[in-house]
């Protein structure tokens, strides 16, 4: 799991792509606003199998998928909420962040985990909406943009935006302060990074990491040192901003989206082997 992506497949473009997750033999796909919809594909043929519609779902940052509940998560930006989707009837709740929601990640304990931005806070919240715990970030952790635990309880954490002057992707203890990183002024340079804005951590500590304004996706050592670059700008299209990691097919379901007018306007997503 260690090579070099090599680009398997391309789902076909269509509205900007917020979110890709994949569960048992089905790649979920979350287009914009306008079309309300999850695209689910086959994961062998690509080829698509149905379309869920998410009523009320407005603005959105991100989806995750939980095996254990057989459910997928969104985080909703215009309401401050959550959205789960029960499968495979489809069925929709919901329930308040309190704080602007960026991205999500499930834990191994099967609780969902919002990462709030503004506010620098991880949130810890059970399958129905429980809130279980918040960790406040320390200060120089600026805005955070997705937060993935690690089995011994620690967090990964990536965070930078454009007006920044600290790109890096940190791994965080349960007090929410700073343990060690990569990273640090922004930039393109091998050991920078410019926006680093989604992740993906394999069991033995590895980071996948969507470098958005360098057009890549970075592999990291478990000790958060450079490893490669593993999908590189020559095999996306526009920008990387999220990205799912299948462990059984040693796949990357890479969001690849362009940028106009000061928006996300198409996107597809790349599918990448890691054999």
């Amino acid at each position: 799991m260690l090579a070099v992506g090599r680009v398997l497949h391309v789902l076909p473009e269509g509205k900007a792509v917020w979110g890709v997750t994949s569960l048992d033999n089905l790649i979920y796909v979350l287009r914009d606003k306008k079309s309300q919809q999850i695209s689910v594909y086959d994961v062998d043929s690509y080829r698509l199998q149905r379309r869920i519609n998410v009523p009320r779902l407005d603005a959105m940052f991100d989806m995750a998928a939980c095996s254990y509940y057989q459910c997928l998560y969104i985080s909703g930006v215009s309401d401050k909420c959550v959205y789960r989707i029960a499968l495979p009837n489809n069925s929709v709740t919901n329930w308040p962040i309190n704080d602007e929601p960026a991205r999500l990640s499930v834990t191994d304990k099967h609780t969902v985990l919002v990462t709030c931005d503004e506010v620098r806070k991880i949130k810890e919240f059970s399958t129905d909406g429980k809130l279980l715990r918040q960790i406040q970030l320390q200060q120089d952790v600026t805005s955070p943009h997705h937060t993935i635990q690690l089995s011994n309880g620690q967090f990964i954490v990536c965070h930078g935006d454009r007006d920044d002057p600290v790109h890096r992707v940190c791994l965080i203890g349960s007090d929410g302060h700073v343990v060690k990183s990569f990273g640090g002024p922004q930039g393109s340079g091998s050991q920078q990074m410019n926006v680093p804005w989604h992740m993906a951590v394999v069991e033995n500590g590895f980071v996948f990491v969507v470098d958005l304004n360098n057009y890549r996706v970075l592999l990291l050592s478990p000790e958060l040192t450079y490893v490669c670059d593993v999908v590189t700008r020559d095999q996306f299209t526009w920008r990387p901003i999220s990205l799912s990691l299948d462990v059984d097919r040693c796949r990357l379901y890479i969001a690849d989206n362009d940028w106009n007018d000061g928006m996300w306007t198409v996107g597809r997503v790349v599918i990448a082997s890691l054999d």
